[in-house]
């Protein structure tokens, strides 16, 4: 059973702490309790509502066998998120959101390929017949790839939602889910814009205590789901991806010889970032950090 929701655990974990009033976006008004020096109070009772609207969905997403990505790239929520995620078994980005993770995930399930490549050409002897020079690009390739891609290695097709945290510092994410039409689940603090996605936690995303407290609950609801789960198929055909073809052993050679030539570039060429729109994701946090301390 997914644990019940009590507004005094909320109250204690710090949720109901919103951002500067001259921060705020005025769309989270229906979401706000009240003003108390200079910071707006989120009604705690409309949170615990939309965490148990939220839970039913994803309770029936992890049912049917489908896959639930949870994003969040800030420093305060990641070690967080990626416990909780591994906790139910489901896919999760920590480290910045590679461009075209959702909108190119051909592209990027290839890249994924690749550390499957480079596993087999270690046990098969393959990477022994290397030069030194090569088995290091390729050792080296094999941990940035381990570093952006692992936590997605067994995601085999598109995710049926996206559990986000901040919806400011994911909103690349975001976007692509909405060109899909992926449904997005997000906490969402009193300075974004709650229009942005589908299912709306009004929450403190800034203090890791309201984090750890949101991803317990709604985590939860994931394992409760998985435990009901009446199908071994995984999602529906909406989601389809055609097939990856196999990466050769030659092709990762060249290719971990190409990044170390041009350390500049992130990751495997496949794997583009759209720099312009990436910025800085730490300068959003320190941004926002000073607000759990009112």
């Amino acid at each position: 059973m997914a644990n019940k929701i009590e507004v005094k655990d909320l109250l204690e974990a710090g949720v109901h702490f919103g951002h500067m009033t001259r921060k705020w976006d005025p769309n989270m008004a229906p979401y706000i309790y009240m003003e108390r020096n200079g910071i707006h109070i989120i009604n705690l009772y409309k949170t615990a509502a939309k965490i148990e609207e939220a839970n039913e969905a994803l309770k029936k997403i992890a049912a049917s066998g489908r896959k639930i990505l949870f994003v969040a790239t800030k420093k305060q929520a990641k070690d967080i998120v990626a416990e909780k995620a591994l906790a139910c078994n489901m896919p999760y980005i920590t480290e910045r959101w590679p461009g075209g993770m959702l909108t190119n995930f051909v592209t990027i399930r290839k890249a994924v390929k690749k550390m499957a490549t480079i596993d087999k050409m270690k046990k098969d002897g393959t990477f022994m017949t290397l030069s030194k020079k090569e088995r290091l690009q390729v050792d080296r390739l094999r941990a940035k790839l381990e570093k952006n891609l692992g936590s997605i290695a067994d995601m085999s097709r598109l995710p049926a939602a996206l559990f986000v945290v901040d919806i400011k510092a994911e909103h690349i994410a975001i976007k692509e889910a909405q060109k899909l039409n992926i449904p997005v689940f997000a906490m969402v603090d009193t300075n974004s814009d709650p229009r942005e996605v589908d299912y709306v936690i009004p929450a403190n995303d800034d203090a890791s205590k309201s984090i750890d407290k949101i991803l317990s609950l709604v985590t939860a609801a994931v394992i409760d789901g998985l435990a009901n789960r009446t199908s071994d198929k995984e999602g529906d055909d909406t989601h389809e991806v055609e097939v990856v073809e196999e990466v050769t052993a030659a092709e990762v050679v060249v290719e971990a010889a190409a990044v170390e030539a041009a350390p500049e570039v992130e990751a495997a060429p496949e794997v583009e970032a759209v720099v312009e729109l990436e910025a800085a994701p730490e300068v959003e946090a320190e941004a926002t950090e000073p607000k759990t301390e009112e």
